[in-house]
C-alpha cells in the first residue's frame, strides 16, 4: 500500500459508523467515509468536539454543519525534495474540503523522481501533464520539483483555486499552463498539435461533466484516455501515474492498463516497471490506516 504518512498539519484520528474525524491544521471536522463499515467505540475527543460536520442524507448528497470554523484556512506539506507546499482550504458541496491528503504519497514519489532527474541534467526541461487536475495538489508539487506543468480541469472554480494554492505556495511564477478544458478534447488536440510529454498524471472522477456537459463514465473512458496519452508521451517517458477513487478499479486493473498501453517501453528498458497498490492514511488512534482507493504508477528506471 502506497501511505501518505508525512503528512504534519493533517490526522486522521479515528474512523466508526461510517464517519471518519479528521484534523486540518488544528480543526477537526467529521466527514463520511464509505469504507468505514465498522462499528467502533467514539472514544476521541474530536468526536463530541468537532469544528465542522458533514451529514449525508438519505436521499443522497448532504449538508455541512459548522461549529467555529473560518469560511478559508490553509495547511502545509513538506515535499521530501525541501520544498513546502500551502493548500487553502473551505469546506464545499458533496463534503470536500479541496485537498486529497492521501495523494501526497504520490506527490512525494513523483517529486522526488523530478528532481533527481533535474539534478542529473539541469538544462533538461521535464513537461508534465495533470489531467483532471482539481485544486492543484499534483501540480504544485511537480512544478515544485522543476517541472514544466501543463494543469487541466473541466471547472473554471477549481483551476482558479490551483491559482490561489500555486500563490500561497510560492509558485506564482513556476512554469505551469493551467486550462480549463475537457481532458479527452484536450489530448486529442494535443495529438494534432504534435506535443509531447515525459509524464503525465491523472485523476479521474468516477463520474463527471465536461464544461459543455459531456459524460464522463471511469470504467467506460478510462483505457480509451490512456489509450490515447500514449500518442503524446515521449518515447523514454518518466513516469506515468493513474489515480482511481471507484472500488471497481483496483489496483490489478491499473497495472494491466499501465502495462499493455506501455508494454513497448517497459520492453525496451528492463529497469522500468509498473508497481499499482491502494493508497492510504494512516489513522493515529490506533495505528490501522484507512484505505482511499488506489494509484497505478508506470516508472522509467
Amino acid at each position: 500500500m502506497f501511505i501518505a504518512n508525512n503528512w504534519k498539519e493533517y490526522d486522521v484520528i479515528d474512523t466508526s459508523k461510517g464517519e471518519k474525524l479528521e484534523s486540518w491544521g488544528g480543526y477537526l471536522l467529521v466527514r463520511p467515509d464509505p469504507q468505514v463499515i465498522w462499528d467502533t467505540p467514539k472514544k476521541e475527543y474530536g468526536w463530541k468536539h468537532m469544528n465542522g460536520h458533514y451529514h449525508r442524507s438519505s436521499k443522497g448528497g448532504g449538508e455541512w454543519e459548522f461549529f467555529d470554523l473560518p469560511q478559508q484556512w490553509s495547511i502545509n506539506y513538506e515535499l521530501p525534495i525541501n520544498k513546502t507546499l500551502t493548500f487553502n482550504l473551505k469546506p464545499f458541496s458533496f463534503k470536500h474540503t479541496g485537498l486529497f491528503p492521501e495523494q501526497a504519497a504520490n506527490w512525494d514519489w513523483f517529486s522526488q523522481l523530478i528532481y533527481n532527474k533535474k539534478k542529473e541534467n539541469p538544462d533538461k526541461e521535464i513537461k508534465v501533464l495533470n489531467l483532471f487536475a482539481y485544486t492543484g495538489g499534483a501540480t504544485l508539487a511537480a512544478a515544485a520539483a522543476g517541472a514544466k506543468v501543463t494543469h487541466v480541469d473541466a471547472s473554471k472554480g477549481m483551476v482558479n483555486w490551483a491559482k490561489e494554492n500555486a500563490a500561497s505556495s510560492g509558485l506564482s511564477d513556476a512554469p505551469i499552463r493551467w486550462l480549463v478544458d475537457d481532458c479527452v478534447k484536450f489530448v486529442e488536440r494535443e495529438i494534432r498539435r504534435g506535443n509531447k510529454y515525459d509524464a503525465i498524471i491523472m485523476d479521474p472522477p468516477s463520474y463527471g461533466r465536461g464544461p459543455k456537459g459531456e459524460i464522463w463514465k471511469i470504467e467506460e473512458s478510462i483505457h480509451n484516455l490512456v489509450k490515447i496519452c500514449m500518442q503524446i508521451l515521449n518515447d523514454k517517458p518518466l513516469f506515468f501515474l493513474i489515480n482511481s477513487y471507484t472500488t471497481g478499479l483496483q489496483p490489478a486493473v491499473l497495472t494491466y492498463l499501465l502495462r499493455t498501453e506501455l508494454k513497448d517501453v517497459l520492453d525496451k528498458n528492463p529497469k522500468a516497471f509498473v508497481d499499482s497498490q491502494e493508497v492510504g492514511l494512516p489513522v493515529s488512534s490506533n495505528g490501522l490506516v484507512l484505505p482511499c482507493g488506489a494509484s497505478g504508477r508506470f516508472q522509467n528506471a
